[in-house]
């Protein structure tokens, strides 16, 4: 575990910075919400107007006055964009970063497998997603007794759950494609988020772009259909796993047979 120990004490500040802009974020909108409770219905009007751009969100399914309404809109644009960005920039240079920096001359020199070396990287990377969506869930939680409201457990878990989701499958995907880089990947992470968020907009505002919702992770983390069905749609989140698991998988063929630098 040595790997998995040095990778998350090189990510600590990165890590720290991250999960405490998103925490406090979610909770300043919580603590926002019951002094703009009586004007969300009026906010609801006048997107409900607004055509393909409320569809494209999904509030024209969300109840915006409510609770758990306005924290699924704010926490997936807070949340969902921002941990995806985080699990994309982390994922991507976690293997390139050795090439990068000339270190995998003197990693690959210990009696190490390249097998475990991807192992552990991959570990450190899911390590640091979890303790980012922790640290999220719980400024929620904390800030949504602190405003004297009943915590509806089962919207804010199914929500959190689906985001962290969200953020393996990103986290899995660029490590794999981290093992084909030999510099550094952050434009490629973002990139991808981004990409990805775009092509749940574009599914959102059409149905002939139904099949996108296979394609992106973001489309198990609309708000509005968790809230409705109670539930995860379970298409997509296989969909999405089937996408981590080969992100894995590549990672690990690809290292193994890679001529290093």
């Amino acid at each position: 575990m040595t790997i998995v120990r040095h990778e998350l004490w090189q990510g600590r500040a990165a890590l720290a910075i991250w999960a405490g802009s998103i925490a406090a974020l979610l909770a300043v909108c919580v603590f926002l919400f019951p002094g703009m409770r009586s004007q969300m219905a009026a906010v609801s009007e006048a997107f409900a107007s607004m055509g393909s751009f409320t569809a494209a969100f999904g509030m024209d399914r969300l109840r915006v006055g409510t609770l758990t309404g306005f924290y699924a809109v704010e926490s997936g644009t807070i949340l969902g964009l921002g941990g995806a960005f985080f699990a994309s920039l982390t994922g991507a240079s976690v293997l390139s970063k050795e090439e990068r920096g000339r270190t995998a001359d003197l990693l690959l020199t210990h009696p190490i497998s390249r097998g475990r070396v991807v192992a552990e990287k991959l570990a450190a990377v899911l390590a640091q997603i979890a303790a980012l969506d922790l640290a999220a869930l719980g400024a929620a939680l904390l800030s949504i007794r602190l405003i004297g409201e009943a915590v509806p457990w089962r919207e804010i878990l199914l929500l959190h759950g689906a985001y962290a989701l969200l953020h393996i499958e990103l986290g899995c995907v660029c490590v794999g494609l981290s093992a084909f880089l030999r510099r550094g990947g952050a434009g490629i992470g973002i990139g991808l988020a981004a990409a990805l968020y775009s092509l749940e907009l574009i599914a959102n505002m059409t149905d002939r772009a139904g099949p996108l919702r296979y394609i992106t992770p973001f489309s198990y983390c609309e708000g509005a259909d968790i809230l409705a069905g109670g539930c995860l749609d379970a298409g997509p989140v296989a969909a999405g796993m089937l996408f981590a698991a080969a992100g894995a998988v590549m990672a690990y063929c690809r290292y193994c047979g890679k001529d290093i630098r």
